[in-house]
């Protein structure tokens, strides 16, 4: 059996844009939900979709469980085991550490689309939203936000 409800209230549709500079610290995850969940709730918009997108090609966008970080240790080494840094890449001009930060980025996304409802993202009880650094050094990061909804 299908259970749909609609939410739509016949409110004017909007669009609203954002940005967010992340500063990283090296190769790992940093949690940025509550700084978009602010963002949302700042804007006004009650029900929509958001879609938050990374302007790189060595850093991506993940939802992952945000209250055991031994997740997020095990998906670094996960990383580590498919895209290794000693595995004769072509592509070295920017360090070993960049191939394999693009194709970890190709795996993972540089972007995500996530359901407003009644003002917050409708994210799951254990669900953050991350930045991952791909590249040893810290990063100053881009991230658009875009949101459309009533």
């Amino acid at each position: 059996m299908l259970n749909v409800e609609t939410l739509f209230d016949g409110s004017v549709t909007q669009q609203v844009h954002g940005r967010l500079l992340v500063k990283t610290q090296g190769q790992g995850f940093t949690e940025i939900t509550e700084a978009v969940s602010r963002w949302v709730f700042g804007t006004g918009v009650l029900h929509g979709l958001l879609t938050i997108f990374c302007r790189h090609t060595s850093a991506s966008l993940m939802i992952q469980e945000n209250a055991d970080p031994e997740v997020r240790q095990d998906l670094l080494k996960a990383f580590d085991r498919l895209a290794p840094r000693d595995a004769g890449y072509i592509h070295t001009a920017e360090g070993p550490d960049d191939m394999p930060a693009h194709i970890r980025t190709a795996l993972s996304g540089v972007s995500l689309s996530i359901p407003v409802m009644e003002g917050q993202m409708a994210l799951g009880t254990w669900q953050g939203i991350y930045l991952v650094e791909h590249r040893d050094r810290p990063h100053s990061r881009d991230l658009l936000l875009h949101l459309i909804g009533a």
